[in-house]
């Protein structure tokens, strides 16, 4: 709009004025610029997805500068490190290949020193390669990290154009807007870690097979390989198989509608393997990238799976290694982990850990729109058709999720705000087909509160809790692990003893892999003495607290919190 247009803010209609004199109606403000806007719709699209994707990617370029290793990293970025100079299937085998070829790209930039001879765990390896072989933790750590930053930016490309194709263009804003504002995605997303890139390939899989609808010829391999890179990553995407056989089914139907019972059925039978056989081959390229021969020689023992599972996992026509992963997996189902939920401690897993968490975790206004959203798809008859894509999904593979014996967080379920964000474009589109522009304020005033609640949060994504539960500060009072610390924050435990503690004496109980004496801690185990002797500094890590028992119960007890690391640590006075 010009400086002329937004002073004078005449229609170009005219009215009869009293006297019979013609003069100008005035037209309000919003309406002028709505329609300025829509005039500028060609660069102003492009323009709002750089923006959201460039914040999206500061947050997480940011959080991957500031953090050091959680849990699980070392032994990704180790694995990654192996295949890229041994080119062997040695460890990890618990999970699929794709994701720690992607991590291999940031590590050969990296260019770190390895000794492929070392000898010990996938962890004691994932530690030497980072603390004892002349590496720079934080370098090394931030390029393993970077493939996946991109990767999780790309996948919000995908949720722009999957909500766009149904709910049209401002949907696919509004989408793109709440997936670029999610805490969840942003935390995992910026970790050299296997959650996002699996559930974005499964959204990406679910989205050509929206696609399909139409041309089913072109989308259905599409969505096969993005399925089978979905498999590579992680096998807890297995029961999404099923999901998208059955939406193969639906696209070939839509896309060319009878034609005779059998004809029909062949064309379905004919889309659904052209989606399995095409996935499958996915997984063996995987495997084969690594190396050509397969040879597959494990560090750890396999553990045998007898019954059903293990005779079902010898059917599978994947390479050996992918099967004795899922037999690790097996045997992990089976370990009695230790949980905690809104302050309750307890060994086993509870069927609703996962919604209640997510609860916790997903945004108020993300929750609110995604659930209208889903409404909305079943409701309107002409989204109707989409409905399948947006809600089989990710109900499948909660429910799925939730029968795993392991309560360690809401990444096991990153694909829920992925799929809400998409989901949560319909809403508009109910709103517009009742009040109108107001109705869209309202999706508005959703995306906005989604967005200040993030930024409240930053850079502390991976303790987020929404506001209902007391924000970041307050989520290790009901859940730990990877929904509060992973081990994220020792860098900044070690900046804050420098600048505030100096010279005073430090106990640490930290749970992580991560070796505070590489970061300049040098504290000891106030467990490995008599309590009346541990005076000073107590850093505690709050999953560590959450669980405590016995010495260190009382020692946390009798101490005065005095600060504050990253809603990750706590330092108690002594």
């Amino acid at each position: 709009m010009t400086a002329h247009e937004q002073q004078t803010v005449l229609a170009e209609k005219t009215v009869p004025a009293p006297g019979g004199a013609v003069a100008p109606a005035r037209t309000p403000f919003p309406a002028l610029l709505y329609a300025a806007l829509r005039r500028r719709r060609r660069w102003l699209v492009p323009a709002l997805v750089v923006l959201l994707l460039a914040q999206m990617a500061a947050a997480m370029v940011t959080t991957a500068v500031e953090q050091t290793p959680t849990i699980d990293e070392p032994v990704y970025v180790a694995t990654a490190t192996d295949y890229l100079r041994e080119h062997r299937l040695r460890y990890n085998p618990e999970h699929p290949p794709l994701g720690k070829l992607l991590i291999a790209a940031g590590v050969a930039v990296a260019g770190p020193r390895y000794d492929p001879s070392y000898t010990g765990t996938q962890g004691d390896v994932g530690r030497h390669l980072l603390y004892e072989s002349g590496n720079d933790p934080w370098r090394l750590m931030l390029w393993a990290r970077l493939p996946v930053i991109v990767l999780t930016l790309l996948f919000g490309l995908v949720v722009r154009s999957f909500a766009g194709d149904v709910a049209g263009t401002a949907g696919g804003l509004v989408a793109l807007a709440l997936y670029a504002f999610s805490p969840d995605v942003i935390a995992h997303g910026s970790l050299a870690t296997l959650d996002v890139p699996a559930a974005g390939f499964v959204l990406t899989s679910v989205w050509l097979a929206h696609r399909a609808r139409h041309r089913p010829g072109r989308y259905l391999p599409l969505a096969g390989a993005a399925l089978g890179a979905a498999l590579a990553t992680r096998m807890s995407a297995l029961p999404a198989v099923p999901v998208l056989m059955l939406l193969a089914v639906v696209s070939v139907r839509a896309a060319r509608p009878g034609g005779g019972r059998w004809r029909e059925t062949r064309r379905c039978l004919t889309g659904v393997a052209v989606v399995v056989l095409v996935a499958v081959a996915v997984v063996w390229a995987a495997y084969l990238a690594v190396d050509p021969r397969l040879r597959f020689d494990p560090a750890a023992p396999v553990p045998a799976v007898p019954g059903p599972r293990g005779r079902l996992t010898d059917l599978l026509p994947l390479p050996e290694a992918y099967r004795a992963g899922m037999r690790v997996q097996f045997g992990m189902e089976d370990y009695p982990w230790q949980g905690f939920l809104f302050g309750r401690v307890y060994t086993g897993s509870l069927w609703y850990y996962l919604p209640a968490a997510l609860l916790v975790k997903t945004p108020l206004g993300l929750l609110v729109a995604g659930v209208a959203g889903c409404v909305t798809a079943v409701a309107v008859r002409r989204l109707r058709a989409a409905a399948p894509y947006l809600l089989l999904p990710p109900v499948v593979l909660l429910a799925s999720a939730m029968t795993g014996a392991r309560d360690f967080g809401t990444r096991y379920a990153v694909f829920v705000p992925m799929f809400l964000a998409v989901a949560a474009a319909c809403a508009g589109v109910l709103f517009r087909q009742g009040r109108g522009r107001a109705a869209w304020a309202a999706t508005g005033v959703l995306v906005l509160w989604v967005a200040v609640s993030s930024l409240r949060a930053f850079p502390y994504y991976l303790p987020y809790a929404n506001e209902a539960f007391g924000g970041p500060a307050g989520t290790h009072r009901v859940l730990h692990d990877s929904n509060v610390d992973w081990g994220q924050d020792l860098g900044r435990l070690a900046d804050r003893l420098r600048e505030r503690y100096p010279g005073e004496r430090v106990w640490l109980v930290y749970k992580g892999s991560g070796v505070p004496s590489s970061y300049g801690i040098h504290a000891s185990d106030p467990r490995a003495v008599a309590p009346d002797r541990v005076h000073g500094l107590l850093a505690v890590s709050d999953s560590a607290a959450a669980k405590a028992r016995g010495e260190l119960a009382g020692l946390i007890r009798t101490s005065r919190p005095v600060d504050d690391v990253g809603h990750s640590i706590t330092l108690y006075r002594r």
